[in-house]
């Protein structure tokens, strides 16, 4: 079955696993794991800060960057596609009290005009805005990037207005390769940086929270809140060195892979139309159903998933490969 449901899919590759069954380990809750120190000071150094966090999954890194950087009451600007409004459980509002204001459009991508305009006004009748948070990739918005000067007129206004900024950069390494960007440049505009290893890159499990030593200090105590805290996991941190070092050039196929089934499925049957795809992340729009387009492409062996009444998502990534693109493309040519 070829799964193009999502990049989490992939499965550890045999020199990950050789990585993972040779890591070094001991207990994180007592920070004295070497493979998971070594994970977060890669990371950090990656990204020109100071300090790292090793979390099982990004929505906690997410929830734990909220948490940090905003009191009960105040309210987080972010985009009304973005993922930690949509798919972290109502997370904002119940771990941390706080509630959204949510801006921008249907590609997910926020300015800095969208940020300026909806910081409340400082009046007792209004909560206190408190944190930007911007997702890039953007998951809803079909895998769409942000522009580095964007980011940057964005942390102006942030600076400008005392707010703090958090990065969902769940697919972060995806843009950073579509853009020809580099990490520190990122490094240097935001308060909190998430970061994903289990998805383009591969690994099975794990997030990164990355910050300031007082932040990730602060959010080592809210990980321990969150039941966060891991013992032997640097046989996972090892899959994330893994991940980092041998994975993020190859996301360029993935991309590539992407924009291939959009070019050649133009006019094939239920589809009326497709977004010419950033990165690994396609968006199609159908004359039928989802459910039904779905099942379709599940009685021939191919496996997606529904974004819409009548737009699906095709994800590629590195367990999928270039004859399974043209399997894929061929299923959907010759649907019936």
């Amino acid at each position: 079955m070829l799964n193009f449901i999502s990049d989490t899919v992939t499965k550890p590759t045999n020199e990950m696993l050789h990585a993972m069954m040779n890591a070094s380990v001991g207990d994180d809750v007592f920070a004295s794991d070497p493979t998971i120190n070594d994970l977060q000071q890669k990371a950090a150094k990656m990204f020109n800060m100071e300090s790292a966090l090793f979390c099982p999954s990004g929505t906690m890194t997410n929830q734990i960057a909220i948490a940090v950087h905003t009191n009960p009451g105040d309210e987080v600007i972010c985009s009304y596609q973005s993922h930690i409004y949509n798919y972290e459980g109502g997370g904002i509002a119940r771990n941390s009290g706080a509630q959204v204001r949510l801006v921008g459009n249907e590609s997910g991508i926020l300015t800095a005009q969208d940020v300026l305009s909806n910081i409340n006004p400082s009046d007792s009748h209004y909560t206190n805005t408190s944190l930007v948070s911007i997702e890039n990739t953007t998951n809803r918005g079909g895998g769409k990037c942000y522009n580095i000067e964007d980011v940057r007129a964005i942390a102006h206004v942030c600076r400008e207005n005392g707010l703090k900024y958090h990065l969902d950069g769940a697919r972060l390494f995806n843009a950073l390769i579509a853009k020809n960007e580099n990490p520190t440049d990122y490094g240097d505009q935001f308060d909190s940086i998430s970061i994903c290893l289990s998805k383009g890159l591969g690994a099975p499990v794990g997030s990164l929270l990355l910050g300031s030593n007082d932040f990730i200090s602060k959010a080592h105590r809210v990980r321990k809140v969150m039941g966060g805290g891991m013992r032997q996991a640097g046989y996972l941190a090892a899959a994330g060195i893994f991940a980092l070092e041998n994975n993020v050039a190859r996301l360029a196929d993935d991309h590539k892979r992407a924009k291939k089934i959009a070019e050649l499925v133009k006019g094939a049957p239920f589809i009326a139309g497709t977004e010419e795809p950033e990165t690994n992340i396609l968006m199609v729009d159908l004359s039928i159903s989802s459910a039904e387009y779905l099942k379709k492409l599940e009685d021939k062996g191919m496996l997606a998933i529904a974004f819409g009444p009548n737009r699906i998502r095709i994800t590629t990534h590195l367990d999928v490969s270039e004859s399974d693109i043209d399997q894929a493309i061929s299923i959907m040519k010759n649907l019936d």
